[in-house]
């Protein structure tokens, strides 16, 4: 397997990184395999605790020997957006994994891309996240583009690095935010203590996100959320720094409110990039999940 890192694992230990891959696996079965030479970085043997870069390239086979892992076609319901030879843009449902994990290896969007498209789905990120060039957390609803050939994901993976994709985001942040408009600019980092958070700190990458009020409801804001950059977690992060999480979001301090949900209400509801090789511009928008309709239900009929 030859994996390329990118700029969310960026600063991530080399043993962190496949730790996050092989979820459910010790961190010492991980350690004793860089050790005994079975992870190449950049073509060399390295440390574990090695600190990874952007665009490093990591290669392994068979790192984990007892165990097989094999990523199998489903045939699971896709909600295709829009599509081309090259590219397709899906709304993922709040709950699915994008790609597996050693736990988990079913019922994953690439599970269900693998059955809709086959083996030609782009495999620079390796074969567990076959097609996926950006991801969303599992409780992160809405579009999310694939690309059906390595040429396009280096197409699009040139889209995000110079910031030429628009994303935009819809939530229910809680409390009532002072202004209707707010330039979010601080820069996020791996969590010193829990490597599967992110956090806002002076040596992390710099982040900068755009947040509009849409609605108030006293307690809690409805809110849409520009991306000028793509960091892990980033928006989630960014609101929780401002003591605003996202509604149910309890990894990052939001708590569970009255309506129950899975986790953070948080849905990416725009698009716009230009089409593979193309001058064409793709736009694209999406409705309110079943998930945020149901917030937004409760605030705007509930009684005052």
């Amino acid at each position: 397997m030859r994996l390329v890192v990118d700029e969310n694992s960026d600063g991530l230990r080399l043993d962190v990184f496949l730790s996050e891959l092989y979820e459910g696996i010790s961190r010492s079965k991980i350690q004793a395999a860089i050790k005994s030479g079975k992870v190449l970085l950049n073509g060399t043997v390295k440390k574990p605790s090695c600190i990874l870069k952007e665009n490093d390239e990591i290669e392994f086979d068979k790192l984990v020997e007892d165990r097989v892992l094999t990523i199998a076609p489903e045939d699971i319901a896709l909600n295709v957006v829009w599509e081309d030879e090259n590219m397709a843009v899906v709304n993922k449902p709040s709950g699915m994994l994008t790609h597996p994990t050693a736990l988990e290896t079913s019922g994953t969007l690439v599970n269900a891309l693998l059955f809709r498209y086959g083996q030609e789905l782009s495999d620079l990120n390796g074969e567990f996240r076959r097609g996926i060039v950006h991801r969303l957390d599992r409780n992160t609803s809405g579009l999310l583009m694939v690309a059906k050939n390595n040429r396009t994901h280096q197409y699009l993976a040139s889209l995000i690095k110079n910031h030429e994709i628009t994303k935009k985001y819809h939530a229910i942040l809680k409390g009532n935010l002072e202004k209707d408009e707010y330039t979010i600019d601080l820069p996020i980092g791996r969590h010193k203590t829990q490597p599967h958070k992110m956090t806002v700190t002076q040596d992390g990458k710099p982040s900068t996100t755009i947040l509009n009020v849409l609605e108030r409801f006293g307690d809690a804001t409805y809110v849409e959320l520009t991306l000028v950059t793509g960091r892990t977690h980033q928006i989630r992060v960014h609101t929780s720094y401002m003591k605003h999480p996202v509604y149910n979001d309890t990894l990052y301090g939001a708590g569970v409110g009255k309506v129950k949900t899975e986790e953070q209400v948080l849905q990416s509801f725009y698009l716009k990039f230009a089409k593979p090789f193309s001058a064409q511009i793709i736009e694209l928008e999406t409705e309110p999940d079943e998930k945020l309709s149901k917030v937004l239900n409760y605030f705007r009929n509930r009684s005052v």
